[in-house]
């Protein structure tokens, strides 16, 4: 019995180190799942979206401080424009259930009350400038987020993580940092006339942005990105032109053009088309959450810009609040959101005309999908896929 109960404790001595061994790699694993290819390339993603308004953001101040040319509707409607002449003739010229005149005839009234919203958000939140202070707007403008969250809940039926809520607060928190920043510094904050006027546009403008935002999520996701460029150029330029006749049209002819002036217009375009553009593309990677939340850090790329523009007082605060944003873009990303619904519920909303005829009527549904903002993840479960 000796040489028996002898190799028993030789052989458990022997299993200790191999156990060992496999629990760093274990670890590791999970690290690297974290902080992976995917998870740098959705904040490099969401950050070429904050460089892009940042761009807006100066051109306009340029137009705005140094010409004195007051022209937002027309600076939108020049965007709708260059949407309308690349996607939605893009759409005319394809054939079958994507073309053009197709997509109108099932969603036309859908698409024109989506360009409203889309230009009315950019309208009331550039209009508020002119009543309420630079730190209201920036802190109401948050207000955005709160509203994509509960709205994807309601309507696409994401299910978030703790995490997540966590993610959200951590770029909250830096936004709130910024904002100090703003005020300890003394950086012209406005005139804030009417102060209460301007804080009710930035949040109805806000929200707006939040129901343009998961409009958006939703289409891209479940239709195609050109379709909802098409049909936002189409609607878009013809009730902004709409607007800009009646409401801007003195403004316009009080310009003084030159070459100067119009590089600025070029300019402003150019980053608005490209930030029209590539939105969709982030979003169908990610989500409208993490998109909002990525573009929090676009009022730092131009306080950057201002300490060489217009000699703006740098603070410490600005790059704390810098890497704040980043951390918590980084806890929100790094988990993944689930739907709380079976996806094939969703073409009941695409209004094609034709019955379902892929999806099987035997045997329950699968209680969710998973999907994250990095892509799709590995599951245990067979995935439910959507024709």
């Amino acid at each position: 019995m000796m040489p028996e109960h002898q190799n028993h404790v030789v052989t458990t001595i022997e299993t200790i180190p191999s156990e060992t061994v496999t629990a760093s790699p274990s670890l590791f694993q999970r690290m690297k799942k974290v902080f992976n290819r995917e998870l740098l390339l959705t904040l490099a993603l969401g950050q070429v979206l904050s460089l892009l308004i940042c761009g807006i953001g100066l051109t306009s101040k340029y137009l705005a401080d140094d010409y004195h040319a007051n022209t937002p509707v027309f600076q939108c409607f020049l965007n709708y424009i260059l949407l309308f002449l690349v996607y939605t003739t893009t759409l005319a010229v394809r054939q079958g259930e994507e073309n053009l005149l197709a997509i109108l005839k099932r969603r036309w009234w859908k698409y024109m009350i989506l360009g409203l919203i889309d230009i009315e958000a950019n309208y009331l939140v550039i209009k508020a400038y002119q009543y309420t202070t630079l730190t209201s707007v920036q802190l109401l403008d948050c207000f955005v987020i709160p509203v994509v969250l509960l709205l994807s809940w309601f309507f696409l039926l994401v299910r978030y993580k703790v995490l997540h809520f966590v993610g959200v607060g951590v770029c909250l928190l830096g936004m709130g940092c910024m904002v100090g920043a703003d005020v300890m510094v003394g950086r012209q904050q406005g005139l804030g006339d009417h102060k209460l006027l301007g804080d009710l546009l930035v949040l109805a403008g806000a929200t707006l942005y939040g129901i343009s935002n998961v409009c958006e999520e939703f289409i891209v996701k479940n239709l195609s990105r050109v379709e909802f460029l098409g049909m936002m150029g189409l609607f878009g330029s013809f009730f902004s032109g709409i607007q800009l006749a009646i409401m801007e049209h003195k403004e316009l002819l009080k310009v003084q053009w030159d070459w100067q002036i119009g590089l600025l217009y070029i300019g402003f375009s150019a980053c608005m088309f490209g930030l029209y553009s590539f939105m969709p593309v982030v979003i169908k990677r990610t989500s409208a959450t993490a998109v909002n939340l990525s573009l929090l850090t676009a009022d730092l790329y131009s306080l950057f810009c201002g300490l060489f523009l217009f000699q703006y007082k740098f603070s410490g605060l600005y790059l704390l609040s810098f890497f704040i944003i980043l951390l918590g873009l980084v806890f929100y990303s790094s988990s993944s959101t689930y739907v709380a619904q079976d996806p094939r519920v969703y073409k009941q909303f695409r209004n094609t005309g034709n019955a379902i005829t892929d999806t099987p009527t035997v045997g329950p549904l699968e209680p969710s999908v998973t999907y994250t903002s990095l892509g799709q993840e590995i599951e245990e479960e067979p995935r439910v896929r959507v024709a």
